[in-house]
């Protein structure tokens, strides 16, 4: 795909990136895909998903208490458990306002390990790392944002949620369908957003504005940036799903660069 080949103009040391159809197979890449970056918050989704396995084999229930008074594995996954951002301190009742909370999934991490015996980077390796090939990913601290991997393994992931073998589908619906709609909250680099929805650690497109991913994007679109200047977008409309990793923290740039990369590899698809 010749739209990936925007990457050689973002002001970055190294960048990768690839595209991943609806049904597995890999559109295009470029760059070095086998590069290890830190993920940043791209590290949510994965943990998502391992609490996802975690509730189909019984080790927990979304709507078991987890976290603050009142709060749920639900809240924790959806940013709605009222736990500020980077505290371990509740600042609003569960389910009232979209507070984007690294917190939140440190507390989710903790419960999975207690439900399970197993250390959540070792669940999150057994669950999801490893049923999927995803040799070059690692946890190496908090399941908000402490991930390591590759384009290559990120797109085995991309593959997968588009074709769920490790979940049920029904359950990947959820993931990406809003709870708690109507919130609004800070979308972390984009300021207010209203309504600011979240599906299960996968962050909805809708109709928000201004947003990372295009223009051309569907509502529909869900996935998940990374302050380190990576993301991974999913969008149903087009059957496709697209991760691009770079070196360079976010900022102007990524702001400037991502939307018009998103667009331009939407219509190459579409053609």
């Amino acid at each position: 795909m010749q739209s990936l080949a925007m990457i050689e103009n973002w002001p970055v040391p190294t960048a990768a990136a690839a595209v991943v159809r609806a049904d597995g197979t890999v559109a295009g890449s470029y760059g070095p895909t086998d590069h290890r970056f830190p993920l940043a918050s791209v590290t949510k989704p994965l943990a998502a998903y391992a609490a996802l396995v975690a509730y189909e084999e019984g080790a927990i229930e979304l709507d078991e208490p987890a976290g603050p008074e009142g709060s749920t594995v639900r809240h924790l996954l959806a940013h709605t458990s009222g736990l500020a951002f980077d505290e371990h301190r509740a600042m609003a009742a569960p389910g009232t306002r979209r507070l984007y909370s690294n917190a939140g999934f440190e507390v989710l991490g903790d419960h999975i390990a207690k439900a399970t015996d197993i250390p959540f980077a070792d669940y999150l390796h057994q669950a999801v790392l490893e049923p999927l090939g995803m040799t070059s990913t690692t946890l190496e601290g908090s399941p908000a944002k402490d991930g390591v991997s590759t384009v290559d393994d990120l797109a085995r992931f991309a593959a997968e949620v588009q074709a769920p073998r490790l979940l049920d589908a029904r359950t990947v619906l959820e993931a990406m369908t809003v709870v708690h709609p109507g919130l609004s909250g800070v979308l972390p680099g984009y300021g207010n957003q209203k309504p600011n929805d979240w599906g299960l650690g996968f962050e909805i497109r809708d109709s928000k504005s201004p947003h990372w991913t295009g223009a051309s994007s569907s509502p529909r679109t869900f996935g998940h940036f990374g302050q380190s200047g990576t993301f991974l977008w999913i969008d149903p409309d087009a059957r496709a799903a697209c991760v691009a990793l770079g070196d360079r923290d976010f900022g102007p740039w990524a702001i400037e660069a991502w939307p018009a990369f998103t667009d331009a590899v939407l219509t190459e698809l579409s053609r």
